[in-house]
């Protein structure tokens, strides 16, 4: 550990001692999300199992509520739900570095966890450089940075982050974000044998190629993905103009189906689809388990004109991950669904076999009480209704127009907000609240929504609001916590 290394290890530990009691008594705090001590939270990285435990890292500004030089927090767990808050993995504390340890991913090989991550530099001139570097670990916690293994290609600008490493056969492959000289997003691709030494291999996805046209000015945190039914390329493209329902946040987060051809360097596909509908996801990383799973995980938050008006920066946080979410690939959809383990959370149940309801009568989920809750709404008649959670988020379904709608009340002005999706028909809605987030699984994790909200703390009502005849059956379970947030 250098003495740059350890002045920022100290600062850090001493903003946490200053400000950590402050920020557990914040009312919106989240009972069983991942979030930051203090600080800001952005990107999941990292996400690998090794030695038995599941770890996460992310994206971290412990110095300060805002985008500035990140580290990376590390949190572990054996089962997806106790999680182990572990010593700072990355520290910018080198050359290649000094400007941030921006995000990347994990892989295990030879009993070692090697860490891929952006070094960002700002030079002497206000300019940009870019690297991506290494750090590996013998015990998933203590790391030894290997420093460079790969320097700007030709044909991009420094917006080149984010290495995503797998492997494939005998060959490790990595995918990197990027911005070609005009402007474009895209997607490059690299191979190695050993993860030290890599070639470069070409862009295999990018804005203006296999009929996309226009499609943004920086791909951001690619990641691909295999199924027994093809490749999935997740992206997360910026500069995209909003089209009707679609791509309404500032930036977006999807994904394109079809087949990557090493040889060709070409990743044919077909339509970009959104991940979620929300307001607050972006950045999304996944990994496999020892089981097999495709997990995702997604930085639950936006750097958009709402960011500012966060009520939890008065108490020196701001932004979580989402619950971590099960993928299947199922007639070229990508189904999202919460992780099994999470039901070990559960508690207190609260059920209605069934329940109908005429239009224009209302059903309060009295004593069931809202603030770190699991609800699943099983639609067994369907007709239009909302369901009005805390006075300050709405969901609604319009079963004429074959659509689902959820709002929120601004936080710079107040006004109402919302994200939107067509559906055929709605049969299920599993919703997890926490003090001030909530994530929807429609039927069964065909379409997601994902959004904080941040309603009047003693206001803990949940209305049901038939405008046609409905029924339905209700199950619910207060959510624990077996979170700790520093160790």
């Amino acid at each position: 550990m250098n003495e740059n290394e350890k002045r920022l290890l100290t600062a850090v530990e001493e903003r946490i001692q200053s400000f950590q009691q402050k920020a557990e008594a914040d009312p919106y705090r989240l009972t069983y999300h991942l979030m930051p001590t203090i600080g800001l939270l952005n990107d999941p990285n990292g996400l690998s199992f090794f030695n038995g435990r599941y770890h996460f890292f992310y994206q971290w500004n412990p110095l300060e509520e805002s985008h500035g030089a990140k580290f990376w927090g590390h949190y572990s767990s054996e089962d997806l739900t106790a999680w182990r808050h572990e010593p700072i993995a990355l520290v910018p504390s080198e050359w290649y570095e000094r400007n941030g340890c921006y995000s990347g991913s994990a892989v295990v090989s030879d009993d070692h966890l090697y860490l891929f991550y952006t070094g960002n530099v700002k030079n002497d001139s206000g300019e940009r450089e870019t690297y991506q570097c290494l750090a590996v670990s013998e015990d998933g916690v203590h790391f030894e940075k290997k420093g460079p293994i790969i320097t700007l290609p030709e044909g991009f600008t420094a917006h080149f982050r984010d290495p995503k490493v797998w492997k494939r056969g005998a060959t490790w492959h990595m995918v990197i974000g990027a911005q070609t000289l005009e402007g474009c997003g895209a997607v490059v691709l690299y191979t190695s044998d050993d993860l030290y030494h890599w070639t470069y291999r070409g862009i295999i996805a990018g804005a203006g190629r296999s009929g996309l046209g226009d499609f943004g000015y920086m791909w951001e945190c690619p990641d691909l993905l295999e199924f027994e039914e093809g490749d999935v390329l997740l992206i997360s493209p910026q500069g995209i103009e909003p089209e009707e329902d679609r791509y309404q946040n500032l930036f977006q987060s999807g994904y394109m189906m079809g087949s990557l051809d090493v040889d060709s360097s070409r990743f044919s596909h077909g339509d970009f689809s959104e991940l979620d509908k929300g307001f607050d996801f972006y950045a999304p990383q996944t990994m496999t388990d020892e089981a097999g799973r495709r997990i995702l995980v997604a930085w639950m938050g936006m750097t958009d004109s709402q960011e500012p008006y966060h009520p939890t920066l008065d108490y020196r946080w701001i932004h979580a991950l989402t619950i971590p979410r099960e993928l299947e690939l199922k007639d070229g959809v990508l189904l999202q669904r919460p992780v099994k383990e999470l039901k070990k959370l559960r508690a207190g149940a609260f059920k209605v076999r069934s329940k109908k309801l005429l239009a224009g009568e209302r059903w309060d989920f009295d004593g069931m009480g809202v603030e770190s809750k699991e609800l699943i709404l099983n639609i067994l008649e369907a007709g239009s209704f909302s369901i009005r959670i805390r006075n300050e988020a709405e969901i609604h379904y319009d079963c004429q127009k074959g659509r689902v709608t959820l709002t929120r009340h601004r936080l710079d002005d107040g006004s109402v907000e919302r994200r939107r999706v067509d559906v055929s028909h709605v049969h299920q809605l599993h919703l997890f609240l926490d003090h001030s987030s909530l994530e929807l699984f429609l039927n069964d994790g065909e379409h997601v929504f994902t959004a904080r909200y941040f309603p009047d703390v003693s206001d803990d009502s949940i209305v049901l609001l038939p405008k046609q005849n409905v029924m339905f059956s209700v199950e619910a379970y207060s959510l624990t916590s077996t979170l700790n947030v520093h160790s």
